[in-house]
């Protein structure tokens, strides 16, 4: 069982809407690809006159689904971890590794957002063929991804001084 935050902060529940929000856009846009895909089989088959834009949006989308995805992840703890290492740990042990991997979460979003904000400038003067929009679209989504990463990081790192770690809880088997 993965221990949660159960007080109903004001800044948890900021962080609850935009995770909330995140999950919408990504949502929009699972409806937005898959709409496309209709659009682009009725085209080829139907009208015989396959859209060319459609593939330029799925790539846009699936972008976006992704790194929004990979945010919330990061918020609702359901991001891979082992937790091998953590249940060996004394509690001290289990807050000192919960606030170590939180901070390296947040350099990771952080470095992340820099990197993709690069890749923004970069390509925002080309455009994305048959769409003509700037390209550097496509990284925007990244760059959120890492700004909501590095935000959802370090703001649980107080929660772990609270008690409230990152791992599963030892349950022991009665004998």
């Amino acid at each position: 069982m993965i221990n949660k935050i159960p007080e109903s902060t004001p800044l948890k529940r900021v962080l609850d809407t935009i995770a909330w929000l995140c999950l919408a856009v990504s949502g929009v846009c699972m409806v937005i690809l898959v709409s496309s895909f209709g659009w682009l089989v009725y085209g080829r088959y139907v009208l015989n006159d396959t859209p060319t834009w459609v593939e330029q949006v799925a790539l846009l989308m699936v972008v976006t689904i992704t790194f929004l995805g990979a945010a919330v992840g990061v918020h609702q703890r359901t991001h891979l971890n082992v937790d091998l290492f953590s249940v060996l740990l004394p509690p001290r042990g289990k807050i000192a590794l919960s606030v170590l991997i939180d901070l390296l979460m947040g350099f990771f979003g952080g470095l992340m957002t820099w990197q993709a904000y690069g890749l923004v400038m970069f390509a925002w003067t080309k455009s994305i063929p048959l769409l003509g929009i700037p390209d550097g679209l496509r990284y925007i989504p990244m760059m959120l991804s890492g700004a909501l990463i590095l935000i959802f990081s370090l703001c649980r790192i107080p929660a772990a001084f609270h008690g409230q770690h990152q791992f599963a809880s030892v349950v022991k088997e009665p004998s």
